[in-house]
């Protein structure tokens, strides 16, 4: 285990429309405001969404399971923001998708798009010097505390 201190910054308060790819969006923001470290909460609708449900066994590095959301799904989630070592904001979204009453829980990773609306509420880290570049070990961007 490996941790820092930090306090709240800026907060934004976020809406993506009917049909915005709202992790296109959020990474824009990040870019656009500078967000280097940050904590969101998302609620709303989905309707397309590329999603990894696991790992096919627990290994290192893990084969993901990958699923494909097509059509209205309601979505509560938590993610992070953080940059990479090519100075690239990654997002590290997971969420629970519901529709009629099945729940999928998942991590996001592409093709998101929003059924009617979704808000979010992202809270900037200051004093804290993370990144999220690549982990060939695990195959993945790992949370890393730069010095």
């Amino acid at each position: 285990m490996d941790y820092r201190s930090g306090t709240a910054g800026r907060i934004f308060t976020i809406r993506f429309d009917h049909g915005d790819d709202f992790l296109t969006e959020l990474t824009r923001l990040a870019k656009k405001e500078a967000i280097r470290a940050g904590w969101f909460n998302l609620i709303g609708g989905v309707r397309n969404a590329e999603v990894v449900t696991g790992p096919k066994e627990p290994t290192m590095p893990p084969e993901p399971v990958w699923a494909t959301i097509d059509g209205a799904r309601e979505v509560v989630g938590l993610g992070s923001i953080f940059w990479d070592e090519t100075n690239e904001p990654k997002i590290h979204l997971h969420t629970s998708l519901g529709h009629h009453g099945e729940t999928m829980t998942a991590c996001v990773r592409k093709g998101t798009k929003t059924y009617l609306i979704l808000e979010a509420y992202l809270v900037e880290i200051d004093g804290i010097n993370a990144s999220r570049p690549w982990y060939p070990e695990g195959q993945f961007n790992r949370l890393t505390f730069d010095s």
